[in-house]
C-alpha cells in the first residue's frame, strides 16, 4: 500500500530529502508519491515510512488504501476517534439536547 500526500501538506519539502526511493515528486507545485516507486520503506534500514516520520504536520502523508471500503473505514475510524476522544462527549451531548427537547416539549404542552 503506497502513501499519498494530502491537502494538509505545507510544501516544506522535507519528504523529498528523506525518501530512500525518490518516490516523492513535485509537479506544478503539487507534491505526490509515485506508487510504482513507493515501497513503504520495506527492505530498507528504516522501520517506518520516512515520508510519514518526517512530516511536520503528521497528516500530510498518509497511507493510501488499496480499495474503496478500506479507505472508507479508515476515514470513519479516524473521525470516530476524534469524536470519542473527548471525555464524556456523548453524555454531555445527550444531556444538553434532551434538556432542550424537554423544554420545548413543555412549552408546546402549555400552549395546547
Amino acid at each position: 500500500m503506497a502513501y499519498k500526500i494530502t491537502s494538509q501538506c505545507i510544501s516544506c519539502k522535507l519528504c523529498l530529502s528523506v525518501c530512500p526511493t525518490g518516490a516523492i515528486k513535485v509537479v506544478d507545485g503539487i507534491h505526490w508519491i509515485d506508487s510504482e516507486l513507493c515501497t513503504n520503506c520495506v527492505g530498507s534500514i528504516h522501520t517506518v515510512p520516512q515520508c510519514k516520520a518526517g512530516c511536520p504536520t503528521a497528516h500530510g502523508c498518509v497511507k493510501q488504501p488499496s480499495d474503496y471500503w478500506e479507505g472508507w473505514f479508515a476515514n470513519y475510524n479516524r473521525v470516530l476517534a476524534k469524536l470519542t476522544n473527548k471525555q464524556d462527549y456523548w453524555e454531555t451531548w445527550r444531556n444538553t439536547y434532551s434538556h432542550k427537547f424537554s423544554e420545548q416539549l413543555q412549552k408546546h404542552q402549555v400552549v395546547v
